[in-house]
């Protein structure tokens, strides 16, 4: 194999990394992923001297290596597609599709992904999107959105169904393109795109800004200290148990089961109080900061974590017993929104969309950056693919998390988390970034120019590879229960929008 080997949140000279023609691009790259230990982080395009490099990242998670090789090609040209052999690599390829112009000969499913003001065919405009359509009298199609009526967030949802009976649903997105990627050039402050980086997805400011802090800190040659790892360890961990306890109350709430509803959404409330406490803001934001912290984290601080916890698990426990006990919950959950094994490998799913489905992809375990490789994190694998696992899959991680925090706090590392100078970024580089938002894989990547400047970042969400695992499972499921099912995964609009 033609490829640079690298490690998470490494930095390496962009002219370290092979240019291949395109034919042995492809080959090399599909035939990785005949194993299922390998799966694609990133395959993108950015211009480069009137050409686009096409830059595909391999993960390799039995060795926690990450596999680099690029093509350059010309601005709309028609290739052979890495997805005629792998359907993984579909959405890269839409996108790649949707920027440059670039098209594939033998892609099953060449639509646009996100809209963007520039994109090479203006004419592909979010109205006429080619949604798939099947002629029969005997059916019909429904449509959802563009408004969730829950989280008030932009998709549409086209359904074609016989009856109560979903036959095929196609999803929509793109409608909130924000050019999130093309804001961190423009800005030039760290500040700025720190905070670009806190707003990617509103739901998870820890996973995404942990992802922009090690990438900057890697292209700058600067060491985190034991304290900034501890304390994004414990944020990423602390936003998992909330967003996991708010989606239980979300589940809950779509089988109509008031009394789960309520209880883990009131368990949700102290989880983000909590983040109040240590940084000023529910959510997260101004806690994460590469180089330092203005918040570090202290003995006053980790008594108040501690009972807090204590409070939360016996009433968790409780009410877990209840909700998984119950029949009418479970005749809801169990069967209904089934991925299997085959499907989540095929078309490339992460995180918990992977695990529930027997695929372990979890980046704490794969390519552990922080505190992750002291805790010798285990993930959580189940193997049925339904709402149920997927609901299971919370109520494990949670109670392993809450045990993590645990021996994170037993385990303080006394040094100081000040802010220090930042040097300047590497020249001519490339960066990776991989960190397991509570969501799944999050991915960023930094090009760098001839004098350190970004000439390129790229932002992947986890969203990006699951909303098709979504659309596979409502396959043959009525209708009626699509909310519960969309709930189970808890996709990001925003996330995938960018």
């Amino acid at each position: 194999m033609d490829n640079l080997i690298i490690k998470n949140h490494e930095t390496v000279p962009l002219a370290s990394i092979p240019v291949l023609e395109y034919d042995k691009f492809l080959a090399q790259n599909t035939v990785l992923l005949a194993e299922e230990r390998r799966h694609c982080v990133q395959y993108y395009g950015f211009l480069q001297s009137g050409m686009v490099q096409l830059l595909c990242c391999i993960a390799d998670d039995m060795h926690g290596t990450i596999l680099v090789s690029s093509a350059l090609v010309g601005k709309k040209q028609i290739l052979p597609s890495f997805t005629a052999h792998r359907p993984a690599f579909h959405k890269f390829e839409r996108e790649i599709h949707e920027n440059f112009g670039i098209a594939y000969a033998d892609h099953p499913w060449l639509k646009p992904v996100r809209y963007p003001f520039d994109r090479a065919r203006p004419q592909n405009d979010i109205a006429n999107y080619p949604f798939f359509q099947i002629g029969s009298e005997e059916l019909h199609e429904v449509g959802v959105g563009p408004i969730h009526a829950g989280v008030i967030e932009p998709g549409h949802f086209r359904f074609v169904c016989n009856g109560e009976q979903i036959l095929h649903l196609e999803i929509q997105l793109g409608f909130q393109h924000r050019g999130v990627e093309r804001l961190f050039l423009a800005k030039q402050h760290l500040l700025q795109r720190t905070v670009l980086a806190e707003s990617i997805a509103g739901d998870t400011v820890a996973g995404h800004s942990v992802a922009f802090a090690n990438l900057w800190e890697s292209l700058c040659g600067f060491r985190a200290g034991a304290g900034l790892q501890f304390a994004r360890t414990l944020a990423l961990e602390l936003e998992r148990i909330a967003v996991h306890t708010g989606d239980l109350s979300a589940l809950c709430t779509d089988v109509a089961y008031q009394l789960g509803s309520a209880v883990f959404g009131r368990l949700r409330t102290p989880l983000i109080n909590y983040f109040q406490i240590w940084c000023g803001n529910r959510f997260a934001k101004g806690l994460i900061r590469a180089g330092g912290s203005h918040f570090p984290f202290n003995e006053s601080l980790a008594e108040q974590l501690l009972e807090m916890l204590d409070a939360f698990e016996p009433d968790f426990d409780a009410m877990c017993e209840e909700t998984f006990t119950l029949p009418t919950v479970l005749a809801r959950f169990e069967k209904t929104g089934v991925v299997t094994h085959d499907q989540a490998v095929a078309i490339g799913t992460v995180g918990m969309a992977a695990r529930v489905s027997g695929l372990n992809r979890d980046i704490r375990a794969s390519h552990p950056h922080d505190f992750y490789p002291v805790l010798q994190h285990q993930p959580i694998i189940k193997h049925h693919g339904d709402v149920y696992s997927r609901a299971q899959l919370r109520r494990r991680e949670i109670k392993q998390s809450i045990g993590y925090i645990r021996h994170l706090l037993k385990h303080m590392p006394l040094d100081s988390a000040t802010p220090e100078p930042l040097g300047q970024p590497a020249p001519e580089s490339l960066t990776l970034s991989l960190t397991e938002g509570w969501r799944g894989e999050i991915c960023h990547c930094a090009v760098t120019g001839v004098r350190g400047e970004l000439v390129h970042y790229k932002v992947k969400d986890p969203s990006f590879h699951n909303w098709l695992a979504l659309a596979l499972a409502v396959r043959n499921n009525e209708i009626s229960d699509f909310p519960v099912c969309n709930k189970s995964f808890d996709l990001s609009y925003c996330g995938h929008d960018l």
